[in-house]
């Protein structure tokens, strides 16, 4: 068994930035907005880019696109007007001609750029009206003896306002030659792990990437696969993983109410209904009901494509709590999912007496105030709604079972501050954890990795593939004549508006535009309007037209992304689909197909349209798989827009890529093991290194 390098004097990661020569409070301010608050956060602050100043390029060799260091002499400056007043600088060496064009510079600049000195510069040079130039370079006005070129390669930092990349370089070397003399970061890894993996140590890694030698492979830095970056990579997956099972073993820790599933609610549910269960689905219930049973807090996600039935299988956890006299608490990410929740839910339990309330923000005065009491007092047995559900004021009764939908759309920490809320008697709630967007699995293993996975990985039979259609604004009104013959025919479609901005005012303007503009060509055809600035009945009341079909075309913003369950739709057109991802598209589409029609989605894109957009509306006319979309969502988009950007500590990785580097996650997990075994002294520190300040969520 290995043990620790004996802790040094100089503790790297306590010791403030304000120990370092020139940083004062308003520097620190600057460095703590990038997340830099002691000298070693300074040292993980790794260059995204390099530059290659080693060498002077002739000027003749200047090319549109290329970054060089060029050096010449000065032939000449002014003052010239155009669209915008700059300062012009013509400089040639031998080879060629150039300029230089500032359109910042002060008086006392332009009278150092004088006649015949020598200047040496690097920028990218760009089209220009005399050719080729450098627009606002870095340069030095050169005297006396020839100043030496950079020995390495230039590093360029993740900045902020205000914090310049000569300031960074300065700090990061003053951070290097500290690590240098105090050999104050212990390897935390294995020896035996770095032998079989063939790493280098820590601080080699580190000194490597601030400070790449000329002869490094600018290609393997920038595509983040040079084995310096593969060994801090792994360290920070492995501290990542750690500490997800680590939270899980705490959460093993605590003591759950066990549900024995010999009760008769479930059976009696599924008797009622006019269809049978999927073979997945009852897998995955047999799972869930396997964990309750137990008398610790059942972690299990299940993920399962649009219209797999996930819902059901929440609901069939939820009554086994029930039955026992406990409550269940059910929280979607909005308003009218939880609500396509609650008004289904309450339908379906009606005929056994169950009570069901709802609530999110927008229930005010004294209807809250009722659904609180019957909460509190228990008299609710199945609580449904949005965030709401964790806030200060509200309380339960005896919460047997928390079903989170969506994840990815909360933070961790509004996952665990709702679990908090059934600490009864010292007992944690149950936890369910559902997702319609499938996950791939290297992410799984990343991002929850303190849970059980299952999979309903089935469609209820009779459902039918959406055949999608990729067509150019141009054939805007095709496509509305194409509405107009579905909807007399009897069936019933969406016209989905998107924009990019967030602002949810001008993606509810834009569907009001476009519902007059459509009523105005659709005479006789009933159209409805939902969008998110409606108020909880509107939204309610335009839902229950549509499913009952005295409405036939429904105009909506992403709101309806969803939840949403209306069988009889079987066409569906959504505008700009080019501004969505992948996996919100899928979702939306998951809105029609839902009964035995055949369902067809129109991707009405205007043109031109990027690379990566017609990528992504490709793979969306090829598939149906939202697995292998997920897949292809990470691809392009990344681990942090897939899973969303609020997983707390979790995702917002100082170097690692989940995508990049999936094929260390298996490693990681082995190692994981080995570790926890054989040198369980590293957990802590590995933590504390990677994510100090992050992994507070597990003790909310």
């Amino acid at each position: 068994m290995s043990s620790i390098t004996a802790t040094p004097s100089l503790d790297l990661s306590t010791l403030p930035v304000t120990q370092l020569k020139g940083v004062g409070p308003k520097l620190a301010e600057k460095l703590a907005v990038i997340n830099i608050h002691s000298v070693l956060d300074l040292l993980f602050h790794l260059p995204f880019r390099y530059q290659d100043r080693t060498r002077i390029t002739p000027i003749g060799s200047l090319k549109h696109g290329m970054e060089a260091v060029i050096e010449g002499e000065i032939m000449g400056s002014a003052i010239v007007f155009s669209r915008r007043r700059s300062l012009l600088v013509k400089i040639q060496d031998g080879t060629g001609i150039t300029s230089l064009r500032f359109y910042n510079f002060s008086a006392a600049q332009k009278n150092n750029l004088k006649d015949g000195a020598r200047i040496r510069c690097f920028g990218e040079g760009r089209w220009g009206k005399s050719g080729v130039e450098l627009y606002h370079p870095e340069y030095e006005v050169l005297s006396g003896s020839d100043k030496a070129l950079a020995d390495r390669l230039t590093p360029l930092y993740p900045a902020t306002k205000g914090l310049h990349q000569a300031r960074l370089r300065s700090l990061t070397e003053q951070a290097l030659s500290m690590l240098c003399k105090s050999g104050s970061l212990p390897d935390l890894l294995p020896k035996a792990l770095s032998r079989e993996l063939k790493f280098i140590s820590l601080e080699d890694a580190l000194v490597y990437l601030h400070r790449p030698p000329v002869d490094a492979s600018l290609r393997e830095l920038e595509e983040g696969t040079h084995p310096a970056q593969s060994r801090l990579a792994f360290e920070e997956l492995l501290a990542n993983y750690l500490c997800l099972r680590r939270l899980r073993e705490q959460a093993d820790q605590h003591a759950a109410t066990p549900f024995l599933s010999a009760g008769a609610l479930p059976g009696r549910l599924l008797a009622s209904l006019p269809f049978a269960l999927t073979l997945a689905q009852k897998r995955v219930s047999a799972e869930i009901s396997r964990d309750m049973e137990k008398p610790t807090p059942m972690l299990r996600l299940v993920q399962g494509d649009v219209g797999s039935g996930k819902t059901l299988v929440a609901l069939m956890a939820a009554l086994q709590v029930v039955e026992k006299g406990y409550q269940a608490a059910i929280m979607a990410p909005t308003e009218i999912l939880a609500e396509q929740h609650y008004l289904n839910m309450d339908e379906l339990l009606q005929p056994f007496g169950i009570s069901t309330v709802f609530l999110s923000g927008k229930i005010k005065g004294k209807q809250r105030s009722k659904v609180l009491m019957e909460m509190a007092s228990g008299q609710a047995q199945i609580v449904i709604g949005t965030h709401a559900l964790f806030q200060d004021e509200v309380s339960f009764h005896q919460l047997g079972i928390v079903v989170v939908d969506e994840q990815h759309r909360f933070g961790v920490h509004q996952r665990l501050a709702l679990r908090e809320k059934g600490n009864n008697d010292s007992k944690y709630p149950h936890q369910l954890i559902m997702t319609a967007t499938p996950i791939p699995r290297t992410l799984t293993m990343s991002a929850y990795a303190d849970l059980d996975c299952s999979i309903i990985d089935e469609l209820p039979p009779g459902r039918t593939p959406v055949n999608t259609i990729l067509a150019a604004d141009s054939r805007r009104s095709e496509i509305i004549e194409r509405i107009r013959a579905a909807c007399s025919e009897g069936k019933q479609a969406y016209w989905v508006c998107t924009l990019i901005e967030e602002s949810e005012v001008l993606q509810c303007q834009a569907a009001e535009a476009t519902y007059t503009e459509l009523q105005a060509l659709l005479a006789g055809i009933n159209i409805g309007l939902i969008h998110g600035r409606m108020k909880p009945r509107e939204k309610a009341e335009v839902m229950q037209t549509f499913k009952n079909g005295d409405t036939q075309l429904l105009v909506a913003t992403t709101v309806i992304e969803v939840g949403v369950d209306v069988p009889n739709a079987s066409l569906m057109v959504i505008e700009n689909p080019e501004r969505l991802g992948l996996a919100q598209l899928h979702q939306l589409r998951g809105r029609v197909g839902r009964g035995s029609e055949a369902s067809h989605c129109v991707l009405l894109y205007k043109s031109p349209l990027s690379d990566m957009a017609k990528e992504r509306l490709s793979i969306m006319r090829q598939s149906n798989d939202g697995f292998y979309i997920a897949e292809k969502d990470l691809e392009i988009r990344g681990p942090g827009e897939v899973l969303g950007t609020r997983q707390t500590g979790l995702i917002e990785f100082k170097l690692a890529d989940l995508l990049r580097d999936a094929h260390l996650q298996p490693l990681v997990k082995l190692w994981a093991k080995k570790i926890k075994t054989d040198n369980p002294e590293f957990i802590e520190p590995l933590i504390n290194r990677w994510l100090a300040g992050s992994e507070q969520y597990g003790h909310v």
